[in-house]
C-alpha cells in the first residue's frame, strides 16, 4: 500500500482517534512510556526503537519549504511506503510527515529569526520537530517541543542529531487546558483538524495570551476545519508560501500554506 494510502488514513485518523487522544489524555503517556515523559538528551532513547526508526525512515531535506533542515520521514524509498499500515508496530506516524502548516512556520522563523531570537518558544503538536529545530537555529533562548506520541519524541531527538543540535526538552503529554505557561511565543501547525480539539485550543491559547501576554503563531494550509472555525475571525495573516510540488501532491492538491498571528479581541477579558 503506497504512502498516499497512509496519508489518507492519517488525515482521516486526525479527525477521529488522534483528536480524541489530545482531548482526553490527562495523565501523559501509557505506563510503558512514563519513563520517557520528558527528554533532554539522546541517552534516554530506546536502542530498539532508535534502530527501527533509522531503518524505516529516510533522511531528507527536499520537497518541502525548508531545505536547511534534515529530517527522518517516510518516503518512497522506505519499506512502509508500500507495506500495509497495520504492520507499523507503533501508533500512527503523524510525525513522519512534514505537514504544510509546520513547513510554513519553520520557513517563516528561518527567514525572520528576530521572531524567536532570545525568546522562549513552545512548539505545540511538534511532530517531527522541524519548527522547534528552526527556532533553535534562529537563536531562541529556550525551546520546548510538545507531542502526545512518545515515538515522535524519539524522532525529534534523531532529527536534532541530523542537524547537529543538542536535543531540546520534549514533553510527551497533553498540555492543552493546563495552566498557562510563561512562554514568549507558542507555535502550532496543522492542529485544527477536529472541531472539539479546535475549541479547546482556542480557549487555551486565549488564556495564554490573557495571562502571560504570549504571542501565538499558527500554520495551516487552509483546511476546511480551520477556515470554518470561529478562531479564524481573530487571525491576522502574516505570510503565505507556495508549496513545493511534492508537498502539493501529498496533501490533496493544497497549493499554499499560511502563517497566522492569533490576536483575540477579547484577550483582556476573563476566559
Amino acid at each position: 500500500m503506497a504512502l498516499r494510502s497512509w496519508k489518507r488514513l492519517l488525515l482521516l485518523g486526525r479527525q477521529t482517534t488522534f483528536a480524541k487522544a489530545w482531548r482526553s489524555r490527562r495523565g501523559g503517556p501509557s505506563l510503558r512510556w512514563k519513563r520517557c515523559c520528558h527528554w533532554s538528551t539522546s541517552k534516554s532513547l530506546d536502542p530498539e526503537v532508535r534502530a527501527f526508526l533509522e531503518e524505516n525512515t529516510e533522511v531528507t531535506s527536499s520537497g518541502n519549504l525548508t531545505p536547511e533542515i534534515r529530517l527522518r520521514l517516510l518516503t518512497p524509498h522506505c519499506r512502509f511506503w508500500k507495506e500495509k499500515p497495520d504492520l507499523w508496530p507503533y501508533g500512527d506516524p503523524f510525525w513522519a510527515i512534514y505537514w504544510p502548516g509546520g513547513q510554513a512556520l519553520s520557513r517563516y522563523i528561518l527567514d525572520n529569526p528576530r521572531v524567536v531570537k532570545g525568546r522562549s518558544v513552545l512548539d505545540l503538536g511538534s511532530g517531527c520537530g522541524a519548527t522547534a529545530i528552526a527556532a533553535v537555529m534562529s537563536g531562541a533562548s529556550q525551546v520546548l517541543a510538545n507531542d502526545i506520541d512518545p515515538i515522535a519524541g524519539m524522532a525529534m531527538i534523531l532529527n536534532c542529531e541530523l542537524n547537529h543540535l543538542n536535543p531540546f526538552p520534549i514533553t510527551i503529554k497533553n498540555i492543552i487546558n493546563s495552566e498557562a505557561g510563561n512562554w514568549d511565543l507558542i507555535v502550532l501547525g496543522d492542529m485544527f483538524y477536529d472541531e472539539q480539539l479546535a475549541d479547546g485550543l482556542h480557549h487555551w491559547l486565549r488564556k495564554c495570551i490573557r495571562i502571560q501576554q504570549t504571542e501565538v503563531l499558527i500554520g495551516d494550509p487552509g483546511r476546511h476545519q480551520f477556515l470554518s472555525h470561529s478562531i479564524h475571525s481573530q487571525l491576522h495573516k502574516v505570510i503565505e508560501y507556495s508549496l513545493p510540488e511534492y508537498t502539493r501532491q501529498e496533501n490533496n492538491g493544497l497549493t499554499s500554506s499560511i502563517v497566522w498571528s492569533y490576536q483575540p479581541s477579547n484577550s483582556l477579558e476573563s476566559c
